[in-house]
């Protein structure tokens, strides 16, 4: 065998140096999504919530591998993002920015975390009230959580893209909800946030994605997100963006020199990953940022929107398909949720989430404890899953 055969047969699951690495980056980004959820309040500036989120995740990562010889990279995977109502994603707003929190909003949180480009993300939604959600709320975030709990069973070997796509939008319906369009859940790899495997949210003629099979090994961020409007949102204001990834198959000479030195500056500091325009020198950021975009060497993240009065809300997750089944590492508890609507009236539903997650070890070895993440004993109710 080659060494560039061992090498990469080294860095997928099989490896449990990689697992560990997966596991730790999820281990520091749930403890992050809990701190940030612990200091949403109203009046909280969401600028400061954002900063707290993405300042736990490089503070506890450059804590890991200080003393080997070879360096490893770590640290934010995907910036801290609150989104909320009828905001969908990807709010990160720059430090000058008043924007705060208010009583009765429904929030959406958004990080990732990597540990040697092995990535872990999560994405919670909480409502900033006291005692249980009822309600439009209810229904919406119950959606999210139910249709995720479905691709978490559908995600597995021998399964297609194709049957998780179906399978949500149907969780949304019973919901009275619509699964928002272009989400896209990707297979990740190492220092690759958005691989070539992909799951649509919403099939449609305009985004077609190919027919793909799930793998033992591999390892999924899985995105879900729920609307209680049409599902089609909209870019309001370009000004809004904050978040880009480098293009790194992209090159182009820039013509002006505020480009040259905010392009230079994010090949040496985020030559891979998501990173926020808040981490750049902000004078020259914004005008440089635009002539990178306008020649495709930045891949913004858009801050899209439903209409006003419209609720979405978000859960994401990171599933490793081991051998013995689907390991959920990152996740959080939600509050208590009364919906409305039900899905006792849906076998479909209920038989999807009968399906195990881990499968059965041969031989009568110890059970063990139930996972975070597993499967709850009334997760067709749609209670708020363990996490």
């Amino acid at each position: 065998m080659s060494d560039d055969e061992r090498e990469e047969r080294e860095l997928d699951l099989t490896s449990p140096e990689v697992v560990t690495k997966y596991k730790s980056a999820a281990e520091i980004v749930n403890k992050a999504l809990q701190l940030v959820l612990s200091e949403c309040k109203p009046k909280a500036k969401i600028v400061d919530l954002c900063e707290k989120g993405d300042a736990f995740i490089k503070e506890q990562t450059g804590n890991m591998y200080k003393n080997v010889k070879k360096k490893i990279e770590r640290g934010v995977a995907f910036p801290t993002c609150i989104s909320v109502n009828n905001t969908v994603c990807h709010f990160s707003p720059l430090s000058s920015d008043e924007t705060s929190l208010e009583e009765g909003d429904i929030l959406k949180i958004d990080m990732g975390c990597h540990i040697d480009g092995f990535i872990a993300v999560v994405g919670h939604t909480h409502v900033l009230h006291e005692g249980p959600v009822t309600g439009r709320p209810a229904d919406v975030i119950a959606a999210a959580n139910t249709a995720a709990e479905v691709a978490l069973r559908l995600v597995r070997p021998g399964k297609k893209n194709s049957d998780v796509t179906e399978a949500i939008q149907k969780v949304a319906a019973a919901y009275d909800c619509k699964i928002v369009e272009g989400v896209l859940s990707h297979q990740m790899k190492q220092f690759v946030i958005d691989g070539n495997k992909v799951v649509l949210s919403v099939t449609n003629p305009e985004t077609r994605v190919d027919e793909a099979e799930f793998e033992e090994n591999e390892v999924y961020s899985i995105d879900i997100v729920t609307s209680t409007g049409e599902g089609k949102p909209k870019l309001l204001d370009e000004k809004q963006t904050t978040i880009y990834k480098r293009a790194v198959d992209k090159s182009y000479n820039l013509k002006m020199k505020a480009s040259r030195f905010i392009f230079s500056e994010i090949s040496q500091k985020f030559p891979i990953m998501p990173f926020t325009a808040r981490d750049l020198e902000e004078k020259r950021a914004r005008l440089g940022l635009v002539e990178c975009v306008n020649h495709e060497l930045l891949q913004p993240y858009p801050v899209l929107h439903e209409k006003p009065g419209d609720l979405v809300a978000h859960i994401k997750f990171t599933v490793l398909l081991m051998p013995n089944g689907s390991d959920r590492i990152t996740s959080h508890a939600l509050q208590e949720l009364k919906p409305a609507k039900t899905i006792e009236n849906e076998p479909e539903i209920k038989a999807w989430l009968a399906l195990p997650v881990k499968t059965k070890k041969k031989g009568g070895g110890k059970k063990k404890k139930g996972k975070k993440g597993d499967k709850t004993e009334d997760s067709s109710q749609a209670e708020p899953t363990e996490g």
